[in-house]
């Protein structure tokens, strides 16, 4: 990755690493590879509720102009919503300012292409050239060229009604205990949830520019734990700031993840026939209970490199409709192109409603096996050297074989610290940790 776009854009503290100077370049550079070659282009812009989104979406919208481009401003409201209102308002492309489940000193600024998918690195590092070597496109418009800035009427409502028509069935006689995190779901989310039948319980729906993700949200997922015991609801729900992910809970107050939410909705899509290549798509870090689980229902499990752009990737390649991270990114490919938590919440609710099941039950379908994760210290510029080690492989291949396919180790060099990380995935808690301990002293012996 380079020094500006992470996994998942560009991120930093507001006015600081990520300033108005940089969000203005973003907006005049980014705008301009996006859209070249495109007559009169328009990008849709919209952002969560943190404090800095005005000062970044002023400097952002103004880059934007300054390259001859029109904002079609759309407020606040989730990430995966701009997405999709890219295509519905036939837009050249779009911008989320947020920094999703970060702390709000923290913002973000990222790129969605005309499709509505997160760019390429290669349009990324273009960007990137230009910006570091201080360097500025050479279109400057003047006149009726310059870019305007148009606010479109009632985004949400759009964003809402694009969701409704992803369901079949109404949600009439559930009961949903709902947290918003203070963030880009407060309003969508209640509204939505309430149009479609259900019965709403919902907090931290009233933001006020700083209190975003604080001990709320799918960050802090006991709170919608303690709002299900409360209420009685049959199912809770507890989004990121800018609700691209979800974390829900069953009606008995127990968590259920992103993998449980691959297992459950992924089962149900195969049973309706609308499991494309009968193929669900995950990360490294995917717990190997789900792939017990799929295994059992005939179903394939893909596994990518941990973060939701290759899962997409992959789900693209290989014309997958359904996959996701643990962390609650599902990606429903037939209908939006990034993890959505809002549609992911609806379609777990027409699960839960079409089956007449409680979200325990149905979760049952998978069990999770205990992961254990121990950290290695080992020099920054060794830390792939166990790929070569032939004692540490040696060791790897013995502790997977006493598992017989009921366990796992997994070696992740750490991107940013000198560390390598020893997670060990199986049934006996007890052994798992003193496998995993065993084998990071091997590869703290073995590479330093």
């Amino acid at each position: 990755m380079g020094k500006l776009f992470g996994t998942d854009g560009v991120r930093g503290i507001a006015n600081k690493d990520l300033s108005a100077d940089l969000a203005y370049k973003l907006g005049r550079i980014g705008g301009h590879f996006l859209t070249q070659g495109k007559k009169r282009p328009k990008m849709v812009v919209g952002m969560d509720t943190r404090i800095s989104g005005d000062m970044l979406e002023g400097a952002l919208s103004a880059g934007l102009n300054s390259a001859g481009i029109d904002v079609l401003y759309l407020g606040v409201l989730p990430t995966p919503a701009v997405a999709c209102l890219i295509k519905i308002l036939d837009a050249d492309g779009g911008v989320m300012i947020s920094a999703s489940h970060n702390p709000v000193e923290y913002n973000g600024i990222k790129f969605f292409n005309e499709n509505g998918f997160k760019l390429t690195d290669e349009i990324e590092n273009s960007i990137e050239e230009y910006i570091l070597n201080d360097l500025d496109i050479e279109f400057v418009p003047t006149s009726g060229e310059v870019g305007r800035k148009i606010k479109i009427e009632n985004p949400v409502r759009k964003y809402m009604d694009f969701l409704k028509d992803t369901l079949s069935i109404d949600l009439k006689g559930l009961k949903v205990a709902v947290d918003c995190g203070n963030g880009a779901a407060f309003k969508a989310a209640p509204e939505l949830l309430n149009e479609l039948g259900a019965k709403v319980y919902v907090i931290h729906n009233d933001p006020n520019g700083i209190n975003i993700n604080v001990n709320c949200g799918s960050t802090s997922p006991e709170q919608v734990q303690k709002l299900v015991l409360e209420t009685g609801a049959d199912v809770g729900l507890s989004f990121d700031g800018d609700a691209d992910r979800l974390i829900a809970c069953d009606e008995n107050g127990n968590l259920v993840d992103g993998d449980h939410v691959l297992a459950v909705c992924g089962i149900h899509m195969k049973e309706k026939g609308n499991l494309k290549s009968n193929t669900i798509v995950g990360t490294v870090m995917t717990n190997m209970g789900l792939d017990i689980c799929l295994k059992e229902k005939n179903i394939d499990l893909i596994k990518t490199n941990v973060g939701d752009r290759y899962v997409l990737e992959e789900m693209i390649k290989g014309n997958h409709s359904l996959g996701g991270e643990q962390s609650g990114h599902i990606i429903f490919l037939d209908h939006n192109t990034t993890g959505d938590g809002l549609l992911t919440a609806i379609q777990l609710l027409c699960v839960v409603k079409e089956k007449k099941s409680k979200l325990s039950k149905l979760a049952q379908a998978m069990k999770v096996l205990p992961q254990v994760l121990v950290n290695a210290h080992v020099d920054k510029d060794k830390k792939n050297g166990y790929l070569e080690d032939e004692i540490i492989k040696n060791k790897i291949d013995e502790i997977e074989n006493h598992f017989h396919g009921n366990g796992r180790v997994l070696i992740r060099p750490s991107g940013t610290e000198p560390l390598v990380r020893v997670m060990i995935e199986g049934n006996d808690l007890q052994e798992l940790n003193a496998y995993a301990k065993e084998l990071a002293v091997l590869i703290e012996e073995r590479l330093n």
